[in-house]
């Protein structure tokens, strides 16, 4: 007669004991899924990895630097064996049966009362694999899940998921998310996972035009650039649509271009939703003053080039009121500069730089819609930069770098 199939269960451990003995590899892997899960970890081991030493000294669990012994198990609700030692798990497997305690052993899985399954996780979803006892089979099957979860879009997944209402929603909320710099695949999993299940999205004119393709047909799309007023309206205009829409009880995506605090103006977006009572998520994203320059072979630091950059604004001239930035400062950095929306005033910002001391030979470069297939780079000096660009049409959206940088991996 075959073996008893193993009965899956969710363990909540949140606030309960769990004990782990061992501090080697096997336990490294197994106690973070554990502190995530809220479980009182008590770590009893001679040793400690360096990464379970950060845990204890954090103070995200107890360590008892040494053997166990079984009253180690009083007042615990799981004991998982991390241990190469057959004898001394064995007598862990003991004490946690004497106890009705289920014992998880990385030594032998046929001697254990309970099973670690092969886990993946996506948003509120825990698919957890168990392969008859085969390890490799539980994480095969895992890949393949993790896969089918994480694609776009896909004749296997549920109406729930493709079609559906949005998941894990218990009211109207907004989510604030970074699109990255053009390129859809470098929008972050929790970033897409949100985007899937928003009701309303409110986009940026930067945002890449492929994830908007790949939402809901009942989605309403709020094309952000078009709202029509001046730039102070329109941002009013987009606060109101996110409050309303989310009071109204609806899941909403704020998408924006790179990530939303560097000049996206989520703050005043995130204020605007606190003031009104709605709950707001965060989501970075990968900015385009790092990644663009990086695609186009442009490390904002090297080592012996640069050990500093600084991102900055140009979408006001150096000689408005209302500039912000300190230009001289900036000259007499020996980092680089990465300058964003600075195109239309890149003529003044070099003549600036080097009428106060930045010379005029400074390596600069001028990356067009990086990360996408319409990506262009223009690699001149600080004195030629400006008339360069002019020759060679470049236009928005466009990341001027300006250092010694520019020429490090040439």
């Amino acid at each position: 007669m075959s073996e008893p199939s193993p009965y899956p269960l969710g363990l909540r451990l949140a606030g309960r004991r769990v004990v782990v003995v061992g501090g080697g590899a096997v336990a490294t892997r197994r106690v973070p899924a554990l502190l995530d899960a809220g479980a009182e970890v008590l770590l009893v081991s001679p040793e400690l990895t360096p990464a379970l030493r950060a845990h204890a000294d954090a103070g995200r669990l107890r360590w008892e630097p040494r053997r166990f012994v079984p009253g180690d198990l009083d007042g615990a609700w799981l004991v998982q064996v991390a241990v190469d030692d057959r004898l001394a798990a064995a007598a862990v497997s003991a004490a946690a049966a004497e106890r009705r305690i289920f014992c998880v052993r990385a030594d032998d899985r046929a001697a254990a009362s309970a099973w670690t399954p092969a886990v993946t996780r996506h948003g509120p979803v825990t698919v957890a694999v168990l392969g008859g006892g085969d390890p490799r089979r539980a994480m095969a099957v895992r890949d393949a899940v993790r896969t089918l979860l994480s694609a776009r879009r896909g004749p296997q997944l549920t109406d729930s998921v493709e079609e559906g209402a949005p998941l894990n929603t218990s009211g109207g909320r907004v989510a604030l998310v970074g699109a990255g710099p053009g390129d859809p695949e470098l929008i972050t999993v929790k970033g897409w996972r949100l985007l899937t299940e928003a009701e309303v999205v409110v986009a940026d004119r930067l945002v890449p035009g492929l994830l908007l393709d790949e939402l809901r047909p009942d989605v309403e799309l709020v094309d952000a650039s078009k709202i029509p007023y001046g730039p102070s309206r329109t941002q009013e205009e987009i606060n109101r649509i996110l409050v309303e829409r989310a009071l109204a009880g609806r899941v909403v995506v704020r998408l924006k271009g790179g990530d939303p605090y560097v000049f996206g103006r989520g703050g005043e977006e995130l204020l605007a939703c606190a003031e009104a009572g709605v709950p707001v998520t965060v989501v970075p994203g990968v900015t385009s003053a790092i990644a663009v320059p990086g695609v186009a072979g442009v490390p904002v630091t090297h080592r012996s080039v640069a050990h500093e950059f600084t991102v900055v604004s140009g979408h006001v001239a150096p000689d408005a009121p209302a500039s912000l930035v300190r230009w001289e400062s900036l000259a007499g950095l020996r980092g680089t500069l990465v300058i964003l929306m600075g195109l239309k005033n890149l003529a003044a910002i070099a003549a600036t730089l080097i009428a106060h001391g930045k010379p005029p030979e400074t390596p600069a470069a001028v990356i067009q819609e990086g990360t996408t297939a319409a990506q262009r780079t223009l690699r001149a000096t600080l004195a030629t930069v400006a008339a360069d660009v002019e020759s060679a049409a470049l236009r928005p959206p466009a990341i001027v770098v300006i250092g010694d940088v520019v020429n490090a991996l040439t």
